[in-house]
């Protein structure tokens, strides 16, 4: 538990300063260690929970920027994919699904990294594809974001619109996740406690730090810390399975 208390605000503060600054990222910061601390369920769990607080937080700030009719768009087919997903969630065991949920982060970021060529998500056909697939991969691993970010490079979204819509859009699938899994994560008072805590001193140091840090070097750390995180998660469920 003593492990626990310290790796929990930790990852958490990183995941929500990193929202701050660049409008994504806080689950592919960490949700991989959210997964190793608190288990493949309880862990993603967790990330929706603290993913609507924090997209919560952030679309305050830029609602008036929100596309509403595009987020829309997207929420539609992500609702759609989320009970099957929740299913996955559900019946796979452990050490299996802590293997898929690290891989599936490690090929999102991979296909973050490499999106400005991979302009394949495009119109109405490209807004189904990704929002199912984000809102499969919010349930199942917690980071609905990548396959949204696709979508943005593809239609050359503008940035500013871009990252208040997806508030928008992750407070609805982490709303939907919550509820397909059962509602909220059942951990230990202290452990919430931390986590709530470590979002609200990321969420405030992200907004100073917004004005003062470059954003593509806050994506490149964004990006080492998922992958590290998503690697450790995958050897721990290769070593448990």
């Amino acid at each position: 538990m003593s492990t626990e208390l310290v790796l929990l605000p930790l990852s958490v503060m990183a995941g929500a300063l990193t929202q701050r600054v660049t409008g994504i990222g806080f689950a592919l910061v960490c949700a991989p260690l959210l997964v190793l601390v608190a288990g493949p369920f309880e862990g993603v769990l967790l990330a929706n929970l603290l993913g609507l607080l924090v997209s919560a937080v952030v679309l305050a700030a830029h609602w008036r920027d929100a596309q509403w009719r595009r987020g829309l768009l997207l929420a539609v087919p992500a609702l759609v994919a989320i009970p099957p997903g929740a299913w996955v969630a559900r019946h796979v065991p452990a050490p299996q699904l802590m293997v898929v949920i690290g891989t599936l982060v490690i090929l999102a970021l991979g296909a973050v990294v490499l999106s400005e060529r991979a302009r394949i998500l495009r119109g109405r056909g490209g807004a189904v594809v990704a929002g199912g697939a984000s809102g499969f991969m919010n349930v199942t691993a917690g980071v609905g974001g990548p396959a949204i970010v696709l979508y943005a490079v593809s239609t050359s979204w503008e940035h500013r619109r871009f990252v208040a819509t997806f508030q928008l859009f992750s407070i609805v699938t982490n709303c939907a996740s919550l509820l397909a899994k059962g509602g909220l994560p059942r951990l230990p008072a202290e452990a919430l406690a931390v986590s709530l805590g470590g979002l609200a001193v990321g969420l405030l140091g992200g907004q100073w730090l917004a004005r003062h840090v470059d954003h593509a070097a806050a994506r490149r750390l964004a990006v080492g810390l998922a992958l590290a995180g998503a690697t450790f998660t995958v050897v721990k469920g290769a070593l448990a399975w």
